[in-house]
């Protein structure tokens, strides 16, 4: 198939999709569809709430056309799909988005179509789940009629360093020639280059592997950090000696959050289980990754009781709420973990996060952030996302919101050990 009679829709404008439209966009005519009429009106008004264009200040292109209705994408001949997969409260893959989405594309489906799926999956769900609604949809006959590819999205959220043009692309179609045919597609866009593979199920492998491999990673350096505090040692002057050695690898310890690595690795485990076999290290390390809400804010009231300070009313304010620094998504951050440990405790908790929308902080917290500082208010300061704006606040201003009696955590390392009573 000639690239050039591709017409090119994206599917779901979210922090993966809006910039794959917009650098696509430059090269050729693209039509932009999102369910959400509150999303696409924000970016036919200028404004991207995920910041990744342009801090936020969206400017819709010629060649880019952002559309609601499903009829609208209906005369494209190549879908990319790139909804969210999320996981429910049992920690098990929720693919409704990307079913519904599947559905969608099926009813507008015609021969020679192509779709194509960013969306991160467990191995073998493109063909198992998706395919099957395509065709039963359609009424076509896969890889005869309509042909499907896996090219897993890599974008880092509110990383202005690594933009999507500059990350490898895999790429993977249902056979050989469709797989050349998306190859060539998304070489117009990926400045880095991309790597074939002519395997879906292991295109989706691959992908599922890299947050799985930096879950685990992170899972170790927690693990030490609650040893080396039991040592009374710095885990940050640790790792700064250990990374001398030139294979170390520097990984930090952290809360392990948001809808990719605190999320992907479920959607392995999911399918092993489902082959009969139990995972034992990965369930560990998400197991170890998910207590370390509970093990902050056991520190924080230990050290609240060695300042003599009441943990019931006590005044705590929570700096950053987002589940990474300088991005304003709060998809499964688990900051909103140590906020309700702290209520249950019956402190009086604040919150500011400078990224977020306060509209989507009370819908999440129930209450407001704080829109103004007050001097000597606080009990105790607990630093949980490493935004740039809290650097440039400084610690010595920090510590002025707090009483003359105070705690200050500081769990992303931003100051000096000596300015806080606990670093992870």
């Amino acid at each position: 198939m000639n690239i050039k009679n591709l017409r090119l829709a994206v599917i779901g404008l979210g922090y993966v999709g809006l910039p794959l439209a917009v650098e696509f966009a430059k090269k050729r005519k693209v039509v932009g569809y999102d369910v959400n009429d509150k999303r696409i009106n924000e970016l036919n008004s200028g404004y991207d709430k995920t910041l990744e264009i342009n801090n936020g200040r969206f400017k819709v292109s010629k060649n880019l056309k952002l559309v609601k209705k499903i009829e609208d994408i209906k005369d494209c001949n190549c879908f990319i799909i790139t909804v969210p997969t999320p996981i429910d409260k049992k920690n098990k893959p929720n693919l409704s988005f990307l079913l519904k989405a599947s559905k969608e594309v099926g009813k507008i489906l015609k021969p020679n179509d192509i779709v194509i799926y960013e969306s991160t999956v467990y191995p073998g769900c493109t063909e198992e789940k998706c395919v099957p609604i395509l065709v039963s949809t359609s009424g076509l006959k896969f890889n005869k009629d309509f042909f499907c590819g896996y090219s897993p999205e890599r974008i880092n959220p509110g990383d202005k360093k690594h933009k999507i043009q500059d990350i490898k692309k895999i790429v993977s179609g249902s056979n050989k020639k469709i797989t050349d045919t998306i190859d060539m597609l998304y070489s117009e866009i990926i400045l880095a280059g991309t790597h074939k593979v002519y395997s879906i199920i292991v295109a989706e492998a691959a992908k599922i592997i890299e947050n799985t491999q930096r879950d685990l990673n992170i899972a170790l350096l927690n693990e030490l950090s609650i040893i080396f505090n039991k040592l009374e040692i710095n885990t940050s002057e640790v790792i700064t000696a250990a990374k001398t050695k030139w294979n170390f690898i520097p990984f930090l310890p952290g809360l392990v959050g948001g809808h990719c690595i605190g999320v992907d690795p479920y959607y392995l485990t999911h399918k092993a289980q489902k082959l009969g076999y139990r995972p034992k290290i990965i369930l560990a390390g998400r197991k170890l990754n998910n207590s370390m809400s509970s093990h902050v804010v056991s520190k924080f009231t230990e050290h609240l009781k060695e300042k003599k300070i009441k943990i019931k009313n006590s005044r705590i304010l929570i700096l950053g709420l987002t589940f990474k620094e300088n991005c304003p998504d709060l998809r499964n951050s688990k900051i909103k973990d140590i906020f309700e440990k702290l209520k249950n405790k019956k402190c009086k908790v604040d919150l500011y996060d400078p990224m977020a929308e306060n509209v989507e902080i009370k819908s999440m917290y129930g209450k407001n952030q704080v829109s103004k500082f007050s001097l000597n208010t606080y009990d105790g300061i607990i630093i949980g996302v490493g935004h740039n704006k809290f650097k440039s606040m400084g610690i010595d201003y920090i510590k002025s919101l707090c009483k003359i009696n105070h705690v200050i955590f500081d769990l992303k390392s931003l100051f000096n050990k000596n300015h806080s009573s606990f670093q992870l």
